[in-house]
């Protein structure tokens, strides 16, 4: 390990010791998007999963049925044993604006808000029977939904005091919040509030480039730097940014606030016709994610600048939707005075279960803090007689071997340009694949970005590839200013390696970097040595486990299938190799 990670291990233990009051808590998300459920035993997470991995729907919305039960059976406890339940919003709150919307719009915003009643009466305002019919004794304690995004990033980071940022599209009617942390208090005092929204300015141009929203935004961020920010000028006028980061939407440019639909006329009349799903990508598309970024950027830079000088802390903490922005969380360290970041991996709604687990086990209950997210593998884990037994039962030829052989053996595929499938341990929580549940190739070859995306990804050209480093190697490649453990900064790779590492390098020259280190990810932290033995390169391109439209895989069936429906060339899943 590098001096920089034993000094931060060091620092870790001092701030987390103390005696604590064993409790179960469970925390829950859904009914918007990224349905999911945490539970923490003693103030330390037991499992967090999204419903999405079970139910194999994409960002479910639905009651997380299959992630509380894997959740309580990885604790080995029955709902009844839970001492606290907690969700991740108020949704009478909620109500109350889409209420309140609806009249000041109306007759606007009538249709759309006749068809989001049955959902309310039906589902979003019976939270805590729904809750009570699994078993659980307690109520249920409701939070604010940024109270819950800042929980999720504060309490499990390893500052004992920060500053904390949240952004998204909305909670109840905030859509921005700011404050600090403090040992295990969390006080948010300024807020930005609805129909304002970074989160909906940058959702509304996702839709308006014809991808979908609350899932594409992330392809507008890659598209962006094939563009030019043409535009910016004009975004001006969309958005009026103070410079304290703060902002002012012009309503007349978006509709979402009265209609089923996110921009309005008046932003096609300044900006030319949206792109149709699926349509040609042209230059002025391009141009249009280059300039959305760069603003983007720079409300995200002004927010981190104006509470760093409010508030003096040198730590920073980010949680909410727009949280998942890498390229503009790279930044943050490079044009502000924070010396330190930590960005939560389930940043967006699904976190929320986090986060009231940890809010309720931390303030509620007045419990120190004894743990820090060190890593995201938090999901299901599949034994080797079970995979075994998967294996046999479907008559699939494999190859059993010792873990030291398998890991010479793929990483020795992986150089001669084989694309493998990588199925390992407990499912990352989040929506990065952090080299459990990852599809990996060579970096080296130039071709390789196109060569996935063809056998596997079957998805936009324009989107990159990330890079997964061992730690003490990454500062060789990357211009990078602290660990990256999730995969959710961006930084430049340094000048020469671009040639060295060309499929994980995007178009203008930077890579969202995952950093790995032994203590996190023995097995897979094994694999990329062994590569660099191989090769001289400590770098392998990682990409989620999964083809486009459909989650990360959960199960060895999943694995299977995906490998089976890809040309994926090997799958090495625990100690099986598998061969096409």
């Amino acid at each position: 390990m590098t001096a920089f990670g034993v000094r931060e291990k060091r620092k870790r233990r001092r701030i987390y010791t103390g005696n604590f009051k064993m409790v179960y808590v469970l925390g829950i998300a859904c009914f918007y998007h990224d349905s999911a459920a945490c539970l923490i035993k003693d103030g330390r997470v037991v499992a967090a999963v999204s419903e999405e991995r079970f139910s194999r729907q994409k960002h479910d919305n639905g009651f997380p049925y299959n992630a509380i039960n894997y959740c309580l059976k990885e604790a080995g406890i029955k709902m009844g044993d839970v001492d606290y339940a907690g969700f991740y919003e108020k949704p009478l709150v909620k109500f109350e604006r889409i209420l309140q919307t609806n009249i000041e719009t109306y007759p606007l915003g009538f249709w759309q808000f006749y068809k989001a009643v049955p959902s309310w009466i039906n589902q979003k305002l019976k939270i805590p029977t729904i809750i009570r019919k699994l078993g659980c004794k307690k109520d249920v304690i409701f939070i604010n939904h940024h109270l819950a995004h800042a929980s999720s990033a504060f309490f499990v980071s390893p500052f004992e005091k920060a500053a904390i940022l949240t952004l998204d599209g909305v909670g109840e009617w905030d859509t921005a919040s700011y404050g600090t942390g403090i040992g295990n208090k969390i006080n948010l005092s300024k807020e930005i509030r609805f129909p304002h929204s970074l989160g909906l300015l940058y959702s509304a141009v996702t839709a308006y480039l014809g991808f979908d929203v609350n899932n594409d935004e992330y392809k507008v961020m890659g598209l962006a730097p094939y563009g030019e920010p043409k535009y910016y000028e004009k975004f001006k006028d969309v958005i009026n940014v103070k410079e304290d980061g703060s902002f002012r939407l012009n309503e007349s440019y978006f509709a979402y606030h009265y209609k089923m639909k996110m921009f309005s006329n008046k932003f096609v009349k300044e900006f030319g016709r949206p792109r149709k799903k699926d349509g040609q990508m042209d230059r002025r598309y391009m141009d249009i994610a280059s300039s959305l970024q760069k603003i983007t950027e720079e409300i995200i830079v002004k927010m981190a600048r104006h509470l760093q000088r409010e508030t003096g802390m040198q730590s920073l903490v980010l949680a909410g939707g727009v949280a998942m922005n890498s390229v503009a969380n790279g930044k943050i360290l490079r044009h502000t005075k924070f010396k330190r970041l930590f960005v939560q991996p389930a940043s967006s709604d699904s976190g929320g279960a986090l986060g009231v687990a940890f809010y309720i086990y931390n303030q509620v209950l007045n419990n120190r803090r004894n743990y820090v997210m060190e890593h995201a593998y938090l999901g299901p884990k599949f034994s080797t007689q079970e995979i075994k037994e998967f294996l046999d039962k479907n008559n699939i030829t494999y190859e059993e071997m010792h873990y030291d052989k398998l890991i010479r053996k793929t990483a020795k595929l992986i150089s001669e340009e084989k694309v493998v499938g990588w199925f390992q341990g407990r499912m990352e929580w989040g929506e990065r694949a952090l080299g459990n549940r990852s599809i990996l190739a060579n970096p080296c070859n130039a071709e390789m970005k196109d060569i996935v995306n063809k056998k596997v990804k079957h998805r936009e050209e324009f989107r990159p590839f990330a890079p997964s480093v061992i730690l003490e190697e990454a500062p060789k490649y990357f211009e990078m200013l602290e660990p990256v453990p999730f995969m959710l900064e961006v930084y430049d790779v340094k000048k020469g390696k671009e040639k060295v590492i060309p499929a994980v390098t995007h178009v203008d020259g930077s890579a969202r970097l995952q950093t790995v280190t032994k203590e996190s990810n023995p097995l897979y932290y094994a694999l990329i040595k062994e590569f660099k033995r191989i090769t001289g390169v400590p770098v392998v391109l990682n990409t989620s486990f999964n083809v486009k439209g459909e989650p990360i895989v959960c199960t060895p069936e999943d694995a299977y299938k995906c490998f089976m429906g890809t040309e994926i060339d090997y799958l090495a899943m625990d100690k099986f190799l598998i061969k096409k």
